[in-house]
């Protein structure tokens, strides 16, 4: 789950017929960066442009939060440059936490980007198409304004993601005109919003008249505000985003890990992609909430798939990925020393779940989790319990993804907290939890995602925002 939280300083775009003046935007501006009403860092948003005509747009953003009270550092800069017409030219973002450096870097070469990404300590490289992002789609709203655009006025926009090493879209569309007192002036401010729908993801942005940003409001549980740089580098570790965005119940849950069914009261903003249907699980609405039910499911008497997996309809969750490193050397020999010759998919299954649960070091992390890094080092949450396990299952022809939904936790504060597990195809899906060491997860796992990490940023919009009650029959 954490891993979705860092994709939500995502920016926006557009393209021109010929090179706007830029020169009202040069400049840096410092925001506070709020998370659920709580601070939890800050960053710096600079437009330079260079004596050879380039142009430089840098985002630097630290956070600094708590997990279940364990203290979080996390440093995230992206710089973009464009050549003299505003072309994109090249792109580089470092993610750096205490314990790990990743990075990515594309260079634009005629009409493709090289493409090079540094995760767990090994560098990939790939072609990839080259992006449509320019200049403007860096600096869109603010350079919007300055065009004096009316409400209802709507523009596309483009950007390449590093993290996902793919272009997302969107559009963009002015909601208001208000006007603020700023220093003492009335001042026109544009209430602009943006979507992008792949993400499922929904940002509103607040800017003058004259183009400053004052505001950033993403997925409705992140603020961007501006400030001075005084002001916006004061944080304290005060927002712990474990606790603070969980669903805290009344009372504890009865034996949730030994029962047989659980029915609950879900109020939150699902939509379609949230609801997960399934011979697990069941979400039905009803006037303002969601009724969940879900079961336990019993393995016994199942007839098992045969290892390696080769149908071709599960062929994509074989496969190695950015995050999950499966046709590393390191994770293969691990998987099939495990496995130690099991064809039995549920069997190798559960050699694999219970090694993870075994062997990790149970910690708090906020790194950019990916199987090799985990692989090397052997700690952290259910992040990294899951991206191991998911790795070590594709490496011994298991096809396998990650899920993440809510969890009940028997913590001081007893609730459903946001988790992230496991599923395997074996002759059927089936869902592992192996920070809990569950082939066949028990019923208090709520899943509302499943897949790569692009699916996870679907779940952007819940996190604080849901309510849990346990229904009355239980």
């Amino acid at each position: 789950m954490k891993r979705v939280i860092l994709l939500l300083l995502v920016a926006a775009s557009g393209a021109w017929a010929e090179m706007p003046d830029m020169a009202p935007l040069l400049g840096e501006d410092w925001y506070g960066v709020y998370f659920n009403g709580q601070k939890a860092g800050y960053a710096r948003e600079a437009f330079e442009k260079r004596s050879d005509g380039q142009y430089n747009v840098e985002q630097d953003a630290h956070f600094q939060m708590s997990m279940a009270g364990v203290r979080q550092d996390m440093h995230i800069n992206t710089r973009r440059l464009y050549d003299a017409e505003g072309k994109l030219a090249s792109v580089e973002s470092v993610i750096e936490t205490p314990s790990e450096k990743s990075r990515f870097v594309g260079v634009v070469e005629g009409d493709i980007m090289k493409f090079s990404r540094f995760l767990g300590g090994e560098e990939s490289v790939s072609e990839l198409p080259r992006p449509a992002e320019t200049l403007e789609d860096s600096v869109k709203h603010a350079l919007w304004v300055l065009k004096s655009p009316v409400v209802g006025d709507g523009m596309n926009f483009s950007l390449f993601e590093p993290m996902y090493s793919k272009e997302v879209t969107g559009v963009s569309f002015v909601q208001a005109i208000e006007e603020r007192i700023l220093n003492g002036v009335p001042t026109p401010v544009y209430k602009i919003q943006s979507n992008i729908d792949v993400m499922g993801l929904s940002t509103v942005t607040y800017v003058t008249a004259r183009g400053v940003v004052l505001e950033d409001h993403i997925a409705d549980n992140m603020v961007l505000r501006l400030e001075p740089a005084e002001v916006a580098k004061q944080v304290d570790y005060s927002n712990d985003v474990i606790v603070s965005n969980a669903a805290i119940l009344d009372a504890p849950l009865q034996d949730p890990r030994g029962r047989d069914s659980l029915s609950l009261k879900i109020t939150a903003p699902l939509g379609e992609d949230h609801l997960f249907n399934d011979n697990r699980q069941n979400f039905s609405p009803a006037e303002g909430f969601f009724n969940f039910t879900s079961k336990r499911i019993d393995l016994k008497g199942f007839t098992a798939a045969t290892l390696p997996v080769t149908d071709p309809a599960y062929a994509q969750w074989v496969e190695a990925s950015a995050y999950v490193q499966s046709d590393n050397d390191a994770v293969k020999a691990k998987a099939a020393e495990i496995i130690d010759g099991e064809t039995n998919a549920v069997k190798a299954a559960e050699k694999l779940c219970s090694w993870v649960y075994t062997n990790m070091k149970s910690t708090f992390s906020a790194r950019l989790t990916n199987t090799l890094e985990v692989l090397n080092h052997l700690e952290g949450d259910c992040t990294e319990h899951s991206v191991l396990f998911v790795g070590l299952a594709r490496a011994a022809g298991i096809p396998a993804q990650t899920v993440a939904g809510l969890i009940y936790v028997e913590a001081s504060q007893p609730g459903f907290y946001f988790h992230q597990w496991s599923r395997v195809w074996v002759g059927e899906w089936i869902e592992v939890d192996p920070t809990f060491n569950q082939v066949g997860v028990d019923v208090t796992h709520i899943k509302l995602s499943e897949g790569d990490l692009l699916e996870q940023t679907k779940l952007l919009p819940l996190i604080g925002q849901i309510k849990v009650e346990v229904n009355g029959t239980e």
